[in-house]
């Protein structure tokens, strides 16, 4: 938290797998799910997705994803940046 106590966590999850075909958005194996991480702004969550982007792009059903966390820790303020 900020000095004032006002500053929110906008939290953000990236995480990625393989999907059963490029169409859809159905992985292949939820066990195997890469969970990167939890990121406290888009931006390092954007670096890291970035990179593991990067990493796996030789393999076209791999897809990474960010989620605003943030949005459904607070679903009735539609109003928070990011």
């Amino acid at each position: 938290m900020g000095e004032n106590g006002d500053d929110k966590q906008l939290l953000h999850l990236v995480f990625g797998g393989e999907l059963e075909n490029l169409q859809g958005l159905r992985f292949r194996d939820l066990e195997g799910l890469d969970i990167v991480g939890v990121y406290p702004n888009f931006e390092e969550a954007k670096l890291a997705w970035k990179s593991k982007a990067q990493q796996t792009v030789d393999n076209a059903h791999m897809r990474y994803f960010i989620v605003h966390l943030h949005r459904l820790l607070d679903p009735d303020n539609d109003n928070v940046a990011g």
